[in-house]
């Protein structure tokens, strides 16, 4: 079709897609669902080749939280029978995280719940930090503490910390309907904050909660104007006791249209499936590999996700493979290989003679390197998942897949990494 040819031919190079072009993608067919897949699938591979980054989530304290937002199990008034404890110390929370990398998980995310973190807990995020990094130095660290005050970036980049993640969540039109504790513009301003300090700024989005395609097109262009590094895309978990329980309005394909839409948009940055992959994408995950090149590992904050054995094996058997350690991929690293732009790729050609990264690169191939029998290979092996996801699907929520964390941080029992 001459809309996915011409978003692909864009994100090869780099270019970004006009609103109509992004909102056409989320208006596809069914039908066409595995065309969308296997050109984001070719824009995805020229960036990132068929590596994915692994994420591992730490929970340095849980519910508790003075804030409001509708869709969190740990917001002010939430009935959700979640975890609560206050926070980590600085060894339980590296523990915890040994566990992720040794699972493979290249980032640790230390997240906290609550408005944002006063100076001392900077102090004990900067502990924690340390903790992680004396056991392997070469692991990213990203913290997710709330909204930021001045200089508290700046103090988290000299603790070591490589990125910060705050999330727009939707766009600034709707985003009152979530919350009424802060604003639009608060998230704005702390994500800029940590961009300014030299912090990987990572922002993305929950798709589900009743938001319309121009809402998602408009917080994905926003996150692009920011310069998010990385773009973790949250499919909400409704949980009961929360304001939004009720809110079932995915499906898988929808999902994975929501994810090929992110991709156009932002064709040379980190795209994250993140909580609620289990969930709405369910037999279809592997689907998702192929537009997205980051996943979380194991459980999340308050939720559980599938055996991080079975999201190593579901990584294996789609054809894609660990990022590892040693293959640099925060913007500096990219910088250092492509001059300056984004995505691990030696150039903005989109086209090249196949050679692989050098210089201190992430070593993933360069330029257009998967053949159309490579392409046809996975389309065909894609439809058959399609078609056995199409005829499990029922009308009925899948209230049963959402599962309250009772293992890992803040608990006597071993993590699910």
């Amino acid at each position: 079709m001459d809309l996915l040819d011409t978003l692909t031919a864009k994100g090869l190079r780099r270019e970004l897609p006009t609103r109509e072009e992004a909102l056409a993608v989320l208006a596809t067919t069914d039908d066409e669902l595995l065309d969308v897949v296997a050109a984001a699938g070719r824009v995805r591979r020229q960036w990132f080749g068929r590596r994915v980054k692994l994420n591992y989530l730490v929970n340095l304290k849980s519910g508790l939280c003075p804030e409001d937002c509708n869709y969190c199990s740990q917001r002010l008034g939430s009935k959700a029978e979640i975890l609560k404890y206050t926070w980590l110390k600085p060894e339980q929370a590296a523990e915890a995280a040994a566990a992720g990398v040794a699972g493979g998980a290249k980032r640790v995310c230390l997240v906290a719940s609550g408005r944002g973190p006063t100076d001392r807990d900077i102090d004990r995020v900067a502990d924690t930090i340390a903790a992680i990094k004396d056991a392997d130095e070469k692991v990213e660290v990203c913290a997710c503490l709330g909204l930021l005050s001045d200089n508290q970036a700046e103090r988290l980049k000299a603790a070591g910390a490589d990125a910060y993640n705050h999330n727009l969540n939707t766009s600034e039109a709707t985003y009152g309907d979530i919350t009424t504790t802060h604003t639009y513009a608060d998230r704005v301003d702390t994500v800029t904050k940590a961009h300014g300090a030299g912090l990987s700024a990572c922002s993305g989005l929950i798709a589900g909660m009743g938001e319309s395609d121009e809402d998602l097109v408009d917080v994905v262009f926003a996150l692009r104007d920011l310069g998010s590094d990385s773009v973790p895309v949250n499919f909400l978990i409704p949980f009961e006791g929360t304001p939004l329980a009720k809110e079932w309005n995915l499906t898988p394909q929808r999902c994975l249209r929501i994810l090929a839409m992110v991709r156009f948009v932002c064709p040379d940055v980190e795209v994250r499936i993140a909580g609620g992959r289990e969930v709405h994408l369910r037999s279809m995950q592997p689907l998702g590999l192929h537009i997205a090149n980051s996943i979380f590992l194991g459980d999340y904050l308050t939720s559980e996700g599938q055996a991080g054995q079975a999201d190593l094996d579901m990584i294996k058997d789609a054809g894609f493979e660990i990022e590892g350690a040693d293959e640099r991929t925060l913007p500096a690293d990219r910088a250092a290989v492509a001059g300056g732009g984004c995505g691990s790729v030696c150039g903005d050609s989109a086209e090249s003679d196949g050679h692989a990264c050098g210089g201190g690169g992430c070593g993933s191939v360069c330029g257009g390197h998967a053949d159309a029998d490579a392409d046809a290979a996975a389309v065909a092996e894609a439809a058959e998942v399609v078609d056995a996801a199409e005829e499990a699907l029922t009308d009925d929520a899948r209230t049963d897949l959402v599962r309250v964390r009772r293992r890992g941080a803040g608990t006597e029992l071993a993590p699910n990494a």
